[in-house]
């Protein structure tokens, strides 16, 4: 079948064309590092904690590092779709087993779906800071339209953004930033108090992209391609949206952001050509909304592996479309918590069990893979050091929860602590516990 050659197989029984270089991949994670979200999302940045806003420096920093740690796991966790040539939730049937690895997917399913609602909210916001007299309503259609046909074609739209779209990005960036500088006020005051809390959030709003890395990078050229196209091009878009975004937020002014986090677009409207830039990313944005649209397609196929993908995409189309017209999407600080705590630990029992332990062989992808029960242990545990030990708040009665917790056991969280990675760490040694013992060989009588 030609079609097959050049686009995704409709099906998983499909062998996944291997067409994407490293510059596709560049392009499409550097197009996903530069998110309309990114911008009012660097409220949580510069004050994750409520209290105690960062130094502009301390900001900045905590952005660098937060972006190298979660793409360096984003990358890795490409790798094993590469060698294989299996989106990421059908990889977890060689971590769990066939059977647990649902449980995963419909968690990803569950977290895509979120995300695509948010990004066709934020597209129809973004659209409506430029062309007010046009109702939101009409902005979320026209965005899953073309969400839906993107996520049709998957290869040719990376094709595409690398070809034309990622230039025009980069010029409004640089476009944006120069003005910026220039008429922002001067970031003064701040303190580090709340430096581990803005690497746990930059953290987070990386990893989030971890459930849905083999996607694409199945149809990679090679390792190296996949990994150095996700570090590269995301970290590098994700610092220079961050960093917009604080000077943003400043010019916006923090209260009124707080109480709209859309308002946080009219500093880029109102400077001179803003709407033609701010609109060129706006039309961007459809690649955040379909890349979650086709990772929640490929997620479903690994429940129900013959059914042909464009149907899910149609049906998951509509459904984010429905849940952006509906359901208030106004905050997404304590969704990007949740995310981290369940997929960051999930990230190091994959890598050290993968990596490590198996060194990449005898993965097994069936559909009738073993159970693998002993991998719900460091997940289970890497989830709980998670919340003992992050510092971002998220919705008062689960801090709470954890924070009885933390006191019934006698544990005293360090102001250094730092939540992706104590789950990720606590994980990761366990997964290496756990494969040790079980790989010894029987002692001798």
């Amino acid at each position: 079948m030609s079609h097959g050659v050049e686009e995704v197989p409709l099906t998983l029984e499909g062998e996944p064309p291997k067409t994407l270089g490293v510059l596709d991949q560049g392009a499409l994670w550097a197009n996903l590092g530069v998110s309309l979200l990114g911008f009012s999302g660097a409220l949580f940045l510069i004050n994750p904690l409520g209290d105690a806003p960062l130094t502009l420096g301390a900001a900045l920093v905590a952005t660098v590092v937060g972006s190298l740690i979660g793409t360096a796991m984003v990358g890795l966790s490409a790798i094993p779709g590469t060698r294989t040539g299996q989106p990421a939730m059908v990889l977890l049937r060689g971590l769990f087993g066939a059977r647990i690895s649902y449980v995963p997917t419909v968690l990803n399913i569950v977290q895509m779906l979120g995300w695509g609602a948010f990004e066709l909210w934020v597209i129809a916001k973004g659209a409506t800071a430029i062309f007010g007299s046009v109702p939101y309503q009409v902005w979320v259609i026209v965005a899953g339209v073309l969400t839906t046909a993107l996520s049709i074609w998957p290869l040719g739209s990376i094709r595409l953004l690398r070809r034309y779209v990622t230039v025009g990005v980069i010029i409004a960036m640089i476009w944006f930033t120069v003005f910026f500088l220039r008429e922002a006020p001067p970031q003064t005051g701040g303190t580090w108090t709340a430096f581990p809390a803005a690497v746990d959030y930059v953290i987070a709003l990386s990893v989030s992209w971890v459930p849905m890395a083999a996607d694409f990078a199945r149809h990679s050229r090679s390792s190296r391609a996949a990994f150095t196209g996700v570090v590269g091009g995301y970290t590098l878009a994700q610092v220079a949206c961050l960093g917009l975004g604080v000077y943003a937020v400043a010019m916006a002014g923090v209260a009124q952001v707080q109480a709209d986090g859309t308002s946080v677009f009219s500093p880029f409207v109102a400077m001179p050509l803003g709407a033609l830039f701010f609109g060129i990313l706006v039309l961007r944005e459809t690649d955040q909304s379909f890349a979650n649209v086709y990772s929640t397609t490929v997620s479903l196929q690994n429940l129900l592996p013959r059914v042909d993908r464009r149907v899910f995409s149609v049906l998951i189309g509509v459904l984010t479309v429905v849940i952006a017209l509906l359901v208030d999407v106004t905050s997404y600080g304590a969704f990007l918590g949740v995310i981290g705590a369940v997929f960051v630990p999930m990230f190091a029992v994959l890598a050290v069990d993968y990596f490590v332990l198996r060194r990449g062989e005898s993965w097994n992808t069936a559909q009738d893979a073993p159970s693998r029960w002993s991998m719900l242990v460091p997940w289970a545990l890497g989830f709980v050091a998670y919340w003992l030990t992050t510092s971002t708040p998220t919705v008062e009665a689960w801090d709470g929860l954890w924070t009885s917790v933390r006191e019934a056991i006698g544990f005293t969280r360090q102001t250094w602590m730092n939540g992706a990675l104590g789950g990720a760490l606590v994980a990761a040694l366990v997964t290496l516990l756990i494969g040790l013992a079980l790989r010894r060989p029987a002692v001798r009588r």
